[in-house]
């Protein structure tokens, strides 16, 4: 089969791009097709192959604005020409599914996320645009909406990455979706040793929906401390909340400080709406307790009463009394429970049900 791989832009390597990796093992002479490629920002594996990109490649400062063309790029889809390919997988987080494959082919799609922009976060991405991207998107985001659902069309087969997910995509695409989740490395995890100390830890990008300023209120009003790793603060909070003696921000880590904050912590405190979440299995895997919120992703990727818990409404008052449940009533020191529920999120796992479907439909 010659295989494509269709990807919403490639300009660093998260979860998304982990999927892609993972993809490129399971075809190794598949072509990439892209929005927007910075070849700098991503792996070797993905470098070695052939990347085909769009128009969105060549407008002025895509590799960093790429996310303002986003209403550009479903026309731009159609620079795609996909008509000799035989198998077409599209990574759905941005547009992508939108491809126009030949009649023969097969085309299924792994949904990380319906946009997010243009359905149950929309008034989230509103409010902290300014007001005149704000005017934009009361415009465009219609349009887009009924191009997203048109595209759904073009699609013989959904994946989704999660629980959460696949109900999203009933509800705006009206279409059932197998549900397989993403791979996480989870090997260079397994081998810390838990010492915990006297702090939670929130990490992850500091934009709006993640809640690290739930987090980090319910630690203050508690009298907890809190470190706060992530790329995105804003020098204001920074100087706000570290008055506190509570609140340590400390951007952007490396691997293995990652590795010795995990081993650290009482507990990851994972307070937003996650369309999977993988840092609470990468926690997990480093046997690190978790308290979510019960919404979203969490609900598959951490186990409750066993690998964590979660608490019920998003509101500081509510993470306190988890915390509070958690360091009186709960004990999370089983390890091989920890190591036995991230499993079933490894690299291989997920490679071994892709194929599993993808062979189980090409046959049909």
């Amino acid at each position: 089969m010659k295989v494509a791989i269709i990807h919403y832009w490639l300009v660093n390597i998260r979860g998304g791009e982990k999927v892609i990796e993972a993809l490129l093992k399971m075809f190794p002479d598949a072509d990439i097709f892209t929005h927007v490629y910075n070849p700098k920002a991503v792996s070797s594996l993905i470098k070695d192959r052939r990347v085909f990109t769009s128009r969105i490649n060549r407008l002025p400062f895509a590799k960093k604005l790429y996310q303002l063309y986003m209403p550009m790029m479903p026309n731009a889809l159609m620079d795609f020409d996909l008509q000799k390919y035989d198998l077409v997988i599209s990574s759905e987080s941005g547009p992508a599914k939108g491809v126009v494959p030949n009649p023969n082919a097969y085309h299924i799609c792994y949904c990380h996320s319906p946009m997010r922009y243009l359905w149950d976060m929309y008034h989230d991405y509103a409010r902290g645009a300014k007001p005149i991207v704000q005017r934009f998107m009361k415009r465009l985001i219609p349009g887009l909406r009924l191009w997203d659902v048109m595209s759904s069309n073009l699609v013989d087969y959904f994946v989704a990455n999660s629980s959460y997910v696949a109900k999203r995509i009933k509800r705006y695409y009206n279409r059932d979706a197998k549900i397989i989740y993403p791979p996480v490395d989870i090997k260079k995890f397994l081998s810390v040793e838990r010492k915990p100390g006297d702090y939670y830890l929130f990490f992850g990008q500091l934009t709006g929906y993640k809640r690290a300023d739930l987090a980090i209120k319910a630690c203050i009003k508690s009298g907890r401390k809190l470190i706060v790793a992530g790329a995105g603060a804003k020098k204001k909070d920074i100087k706000k909340y570290s008055k506190t003696g509570l609140i340590t921000f400390i951007g952007k880590i490396s691997n293995n400080e990652l590795l010795s904050l995990y081993a650290g912590a009482k507990a990851l405190l994972f307070p937003g709406i996650e369309d999977f979440g993988i840092i609470p299995v990468e926690a997990n895997a480093a046997g690190c307790p978790v308290i979510a919120y019960r919404q979203g992703g969490a609900l598959d990727s951490v186990k409750e009463g066993v690998t964590g818990m979660f608490f019920n409404e998003q509101t500081s008052d509510s993470l306190i009394s988890a915390m509070d449940y958690f360091e009186n009533d709960v004990n999370f020191d089983n390890r091989d429970a920890f190591n036995e529920h991230v499993k079933q999120f490894s690299k291989t796992i997920f490679i071994d049900q892709m194929n599993q479907i993808i062979n189980e439909r090409i046959r049909k």
